[in-house]
């Protein structure tokens, strides 16, 4: 018996959502303990390109296809919100280089904890979106926007602790800058549920 073949919108969308996932999985790993900062950023390009190829393929195959199985914007707002939190993710570790950052402090450990269990309810969202089990997505959602709640908590405490112990200007503006990329890589996190939440309302 001939197993269906996977709609190619939805396989790219599930591409995206595993590499975010093995991206935020290597960058929390290696945040804990940097020895190459240069490998890492190097690395972290190499999945954002990855991120970039499968959006081609969904934006091609939207300028070549009439039936797709959700809303032609869906789709591509989906991707667009996906390739956001790859491209925080990436920025991020590109600064740890140009800035030549020394070792993460723990509120950056923090952050990419919170990053790599984002990218887990996102991976599981998109895989349930692919099995039209698009309620079950919901749970996934509520969870994302916890975690996002999280990362604002913690912009707050680490930006009040910055301002109380850094002393040296560049060292604090660099520091300022790594936070609040990762803040907003969890808002772009967010934005992915929110998106699927419309999917949902949409097609349910």
């Amino acid at each position: 018996m001939r197993t269906k073949k996977k709609d190619i919108f939805l396989q790219n969308l599930e591409n995206m959502a595993d590499t975010v996932v093995q991206a935020a999985d290597y960058f929390s790993y290696h945040v804990t303990n940097l020895q190459d900062v240069l490998a890492f950023a190097n690395q972290m390009k190499q999945y954002e390109s990855e991120c970039d190829s499968y959006t081609h393929t969904i934006i091609t195959g939207l300028n070549q296809t009439f039936i797709t199985p959700i809303d032609r914007d869906d789709i591509m707002e989906l991707a667009t919100t996906l390739d956001d939190v790859m491209d925080g993710l990436e920025s991020t570790a590109s600064r740890f280089y140009m800035y030549n950052l020394g070792q993460p402090d723990e509120y950056i450990i923090q952050f990419a904890e919170i990053l790599r269990q984002c990218a887990y309810e996102i991976q599981k969202a998109v895989h349930l979106l692919s099995q039209k089990k698009l309620l079950a997505i919901r749970e996934f959602t509520i969870r994302l926007n916890d975690l996002e709640n999280q990362g604002d908590e913690l912009l707050r405490i680490c930006t009040k602790e910055l301002f109380a112990t850094v002393t040296d200007p560049i060292e604090l503006i660099k520091r300022k800058e790594i936070y609040e990329r990762l803040e907003t890589t969890t808002d772009h996190c967010e934005d992915v549920a929110n998106k699927l939440e419309s999917i949902i309302m949409r097609n349910s």
